[in-house]
């Protein structure tokens, strides 16, 4: 990652992420996508992994879509307050160049043998029932950072559904992409599925930014 002072802003800087060292844009005008292989050290990863195992609870989703096998994971919320966590947590908003007051708290999540996230978004949809409660302060969702922090035996894969493009799980990959076309405007191509993991566990953190400063209920 680049020393230089990020510009850091509400919004992202997609040019500020392409000027690291060994960051892939992956070439798509419908979804601005980045991909950062060893971005986290096996070391690091090993570390998240632990905190995560240790509180990790069944996850959810926000509308409820009467389908109970949609989202089979388990979450962890990871604590600000570990120095891992806010050593990692400083890192991504500088190579996002967001500026760190409109990120949610840090989540991890865990997936066994069997469990996948199917194709969603990460934005809230401004017709949901719920919109207002999840966005009614810090506004919907802008840019997604997930890291792999293993690689499970078989399976776990990223797929971006309306680009055609599959990203497979390596310890330390971060994936970064923008849930949006424009302000208030919502990108659909960002559709993405954790896919189902075949064999071992798998393991990621992700950050979500908001369009707004996040408030901590």
């Amino acid at each position: 990652m680049s020393d230089r002072q990020s510009p850091l802003s509400p919004d992202g800087n997609p040019d500020w992420i392409a000027r690291h060292p060994g960051v892939q844009h992956v070439p798509n005008r419908e979804l601005t996508l980045f991909i950062a292989r060893h971005f986290l050290s096996p070391e690091e990863c090993g570390g998240l992994m632990q905190l995560i195992d240790a509180k990790r609870r069944p996850s959810t989703i926000a509308d409820a879509n009467g389908d109970h096998y949609f989202r089979t994971s388990e979450t962890c919320e990871l604590d600000a307050a570990e120095p891992l966590v806010a050593k990692i947590d400083a890192r991504l908003a500088a190579f996002a160049g967001i500026d760190p007051v409109h990120g949610e708290p840090m989540q991890g999540q865990r997936y066994a043998a069997g469990q996948e996230f199917k194709a969603h978004t990460d934005y809230f949809d401004p017709k949901g029932a719920d919109f207002d409660k999840y966005c009614g302060t810090a506004g919907n969702r802008t840019w997604t950072l997930m890291i792999y922090l293993n690689q499970p035996e078989a399976g776990g894969a990223t797929r971006f559904i309306k680009i055609g493009k599959t990203v497979q799980p390596e310890t330390g990959k971060l994936l970064a992409w923008n849930n949006r076309l424009a302000p208030g405007v919502y990108n659909p191509s960002s559709l993405h599925h954790g896919m189902k993991v075949r064999s071992g566990v798998k393991h990621v953190i992700t950050k979500w930014y908001r369009e707004r400063p996040w408030i901590p209920a």
